[in-house]
């Protein structure tokens, strides 16, 4: 009989909560450790695998589980040790594996010529029904050991070893993430400062990560694009770095008439890329956490570039934990919400329903928790525990703010669409009721606007509303020609500082048509990194500032991320609208590929779009 494939098994979510702990407690940052902040959901820790066969001939099989596992194997009520080779004769036969793991993830594989770790298995917590075995493609041979995920690793040396104040300076071409190997002379362990800036490695006072190698010469994997070793001249000291990456493929290519766009979308993938590893991270020197309202924005940059379901899928089950949930996700009530329609963008990119389905309960009891904190005319407000974010902003947060508003209205939106058909008109109401009372109190007729607060009496307006309010379809035509003309186009309004906010601005701008702005902002916006010397997209840029202010953020001089996930967004605002690939129902392959008339005279394109490749040209071959 034919070899089946069998695979590492575990109970759903399970594997994904124990790498968020390892991922979201790895941030180091002067000498200390800083795990995140929010509340921590932990993996079960006892399962059970169950499966009934029908043998028509005899056979053996042998189980392995995660080191330092304990259980033992149930075949028809005998028990075995784990790791015995178990024979079982023809016939109708009951396995239960029973698996106990303290440190990591309670995990199986299974090996056999019949009797193997493939589809079919049951796992269940003793708290739940039985629900069907997790696994993914990383974990697939036996040898494994589940509590490390795979990654490829490249060799990279750098491209100059440059004396500095009697140590060496090495560069590197550009960041990435390594695990340094350091070589000396005497055989001494130094203390070795990396960076993302020139000017931070060499501070050694506020650089951000250093450390010692260890016994075998070798750092802790980390983002850097400079090393600094004081106290040894490059004739007594050696560096390389081991480059270590999820294996997940790009997918996407862009190219253009314009060499300026090309390698903006260019080193946005490769920001784009180096924050996805396991999760969708921030970004990979500073926090290294996984963000919810990063994550959203990063779903839509994976859609245009790899493609990959599995890291969305990851991402968001981490994120979300187990039930009860009692805080919001990041401790943030906006990235509860962004959670929320994260789910819907997932779903509308894949079609992945199986997925929807099992995360369906978890999107109803974090809208539940979100709606026990509504006040008496339905506005969403924060608990004393909770942050209400949107973005770095001067808001007027007197009361509920009306960002938040528009983020629960869209949130409503998502849970109707997908929710069962008898439960849809629920949400719809919600919706309506919700902004109905926007209308009633936020709007201000004379500005032509949305106001952050109606409590202060300030009138105060930021463009972060009206902004939600047109990507989300909140509001008319009439009404979002309106909000371009009074908020978005009005220089009196601030302006909005972060890629990350901006995003949704070119967003908006794109819906109302305006590409030919939105082109100017993005060559404006991420070419000014460029022209900086930027080989990753930065968490925050203000043009008017020289490269040595350029560093500081949150009180620290080196406290900005250069290499931030929510910097990558002209990947999809080039797909999705100068490229023109966008969902069509109607279609025959679901979507249409039609580029945008007068921005390019020549135009070759590739991009994912779930399992096809899709193939854009324009102008000559």
């Amino acid at each position: 009989m034919a070899e089946r494939k069998a695979r590492w098994l575990w109970y759903p979510g399970d594997l994904e909560l124990y790498h968020a702990l390892k991922q979201n407690f790895s941030r180091v940052e002067r000498g200390c450790g800083w795990p995140a902040f929010w509340k921590s959901e932990g993996f079960r820790q006892r399962v059970a695998f169950r499966r009934v066969y029908e043998l028509t001939e005899p056979t053996r099989f042998r189980v392995a589980v995660t080191p330092g596992a304990v259980g033992c194997v149930d075949l028809d009520g005998a028990r075995y040790p784990l790791d015995a080779e178990i024979p079982c004769g023809a016939g109708t036969h009951r396995i239960s594996i029973h698996v106990g793991c303290i440190a990591c993830v309670p995990a199986v594989f299974v090996s056999g010529g019949v009797i193997c770790s493939d589809e079919g298995w049951q796992v269940e917590d003793y708290a739940e029904p039985p629900v069907p075995a997790a696994f993914n493609r990383y974990f697939t041979d036996p040898g494994q050991d589940v509590s490390e995920w795979p990654r490829v690793e490249t060799l990279r040396e750098p491209t100059q070893a440059e004396p500095v104040e009697g140590g060496t300076l090495f560069t590197f071409p550009e960041e990435f993430s390594a695990a340094l190997e350091v070589e000396t002379a005497d055989g001494s362990r130094p203390m070795v400062y990396l960076g993302e800036s020139r000017a931070e490695t060499l501070d050694t006072a506020n650089c951000y990560y250093f450390a010692r190698p260890d016994a075998r010469g070798r750092l802790p994997r980390q983002a850097l694009r400079w090393a600094f070793v004081p106290g040894l001249t490059p004739e007594r000291v050696r560096v390389r770095a081991v480059e270590q990456r999820v294996d997940i493929p790009v997918r996407a290519r862009f190219a253009c008439d314009d060499g300026e766009l090309n390698r903006i979308f260019e080193v946005a993938a490769r920001t784009h890329m180096l924050c996805s590893d396991v999760f969708f991270l921030d970004g990979i020197k500073r926090d290294k956490w996984i963000w919810s309202g990063d994550a959203y924005q990063s779903l839509f940059v994976n859609r245009y570039l790899t493609g990959d379901r599995e890291i969305e899928q990851r991402t968001l089950t981490a994120l979300r934990g187990n039930d009860p949930v009692t805080t919001h996700i990041n401790t943030i009530v906006d990235y509860s919400l962004l959670w929320i329609l994260a789910m819907g963008v997932h779903t509308d990119s894949y079609g992945d329903m199986d997925f929807l389905r099992r995360m369906w309960p978890k999107m109803v009891s974090l809208m539940d928790l979100l709606r026990a904190q509504r006040d008496e005319q339905g506005f969403l407000v924060g608990r004393k525990q909770d942050w209400v974010f949107v973005d770095w902003a001067d808001f007027d947060r007197d009361g509920p703010l009306c960002a938040e508003q528009m983020y629960l209205a869209a949130a409503y939106g998502t849970m109707a669409r997908f929710a069962p058909e008898g439960e849809r008109t629920f949400w719809l109401a919600e919706r309506e009721r919700l902004m109905a009372a926007v209308e009633r109190c936020f709007w201000d007729a004379e500005q032509g606007a949305y106001v952050d607060s109606f409590t202060s009496g300030r009138r105060h307006v930021t463009r972060h509303a009206s902004i939600l309010a047109i990507v989300f379809g909140l509001v008319g035509e009439a009404r979002q020609r309106l909000l371009a003309e009074r908020v978005l186009h009005n220089p009196a309004t601030p302006a909005i500082k972060t890629p990350y906010f901006r995003f949704f601005e070119l967003d908006a701008l794109c819906r109302l048509g305006e590409l030919r702005t939105v082109l100017d902002e993005i060559k404006a916006y991420w070419g000014g990194m460029l022209r900086l010397g930027a080989t990753t997209f930065w968490e925050e840029f203000d043009p008017a500032l020289p490269l040595e202010k350029q560093y500081a953020m949150y009180g620290d001089p080196y406290g900005k991320s250069l290499c931030h996930a929510w910097a990558a967004s002209p990947i999809y605002l080039l797909g999705r609208y100068f490229a023109g690939l966008r969902a069509e129902p109607g279609a025959p392959e679901g979507y249409i590929a039609a580029p945008a008339e007068g921005f390019f005279t020549r135009l070759d394109c590739e991009f994912p779009w779930r399992e096809r490749q899709v193939t854009i040209r324009l102008g000559a071959e």
